[in-house]
Formats: structure tokens, C-alpha cells, sequence
């Protein structure tokens, strides 16, 4: 298996898994609207995406979005995406994305990678756990829907 960073070549087999990862989080199937947000986000340059690949199939993505840390006073990335194919699970995928990401972040000078999940999905929590990310007990996050 190799993690490559995904270029404009990548964009058809990227959506294919955005628009998986979307559905489950419970959004309806949309993968010309997949395709459009990953195109605009390579293009513009305002996300990393990393692609886990098994031979010649796309296997697994993770994408970040870059901040900042205020009180940090150094960048941070926003890991907001993290997923891997049913068939290629309990293989390592995950871990190895999450690595990826950890030394791109460190590589760019960020301070801190965030990252959210749902509630339920335990198996995830695990792996961020197990990788020593620590579940916030000082901050309430609050989102405002626009």
C-alpha cells in the first residue's frame, strides 16, 4: 500500500470515496457534487488530500484544511476528512493516513492537528486514541448553520 498526495489526476477516484465517506455521515449519494468540491479544492489549493492506494485502487483518503492557532501563534490543520473502503478496513489504512497527515503537519510547522467525529463511531475513536489524539475536556465547540 502507498499514500500519495492527491493531484488534478486524482479527482475521479478521490470524489468516489468523498461521496462514500459523505453517505456515511448520512448524506445522499452526489458524486458529480463530489467531484466538484474535490476539483475546486485541488485547484485552489485550499486542502491537502492524501489517497491510500492497494496496487492500482484507491483504498482510502484523508483531507486537511488548514488554520490557525491564535494562542498558539503557529498554523494548525483541520483533519476534516478521514475514510477507508469497507473492503480495505482492519488493514492498517486508517493509521497510515493518520500518520501521513502527522508529518505533513509537522513538515509545514503547524502546531496541532483537530479533528471531530461522531459520537457513535467508536471504532474511529480507537484509532485516534491509539494514535494520541485526546478528546477536548477544556473547549465546548459550537457551530452555527448557515
Amino acid at each position: 500500500m502507498t499514500i500519495i498526495r492527491a493531484s488534478i489526476q486524482d479527482v475521479k477516484e478521490t470524489a468516489i470515496l468523498f461521496d462514500q465517506y459523505r453517505q456515511f455521515y448520512k448524506q445522499v449519494q452526489d458524486l458529480i457534487g463530489a467531484e466538484a468540491y474535490i476539483t475546486e479544492r485541488l485547484e485552489k489549493g485550499d486542502s491537502a488530500i492524501f489517497l491510500a492506494k492497494d496496487g492500482d485502487e484507491y483504498v482510502g483518503f484523508t483531507q486537511l484544511y488548514p488554520t490557525f492557532s491564535s494562542i498558539g501563534m503557529k498554523r494548525a490543520w483541520i483533519l476534516n476528512d478521514l475514510y477507508v473502503a469497507e473492503n480495505a478496513r482492519k488493514q492498517g489504512v486508517g493509521e497510515k493516513l493518520l500518520d501521513v497527515a502527522e508529518a505533513f503537519a509537522r513538515e509545514t510547522g503547524a502546531g496541532s492537528i483537530a479533528l471531530s467525529t461522531a459520537p457513535d463511531n467508536e471504532k474511529a475513536q480507537r484509532l485516534y486514541e491509539r494514535k494520541g489524539y485526546e478528546r477536548d475536556k477544556q473547549f465546548y465547540h459550537y457551530e452555527l448553520g448557515l
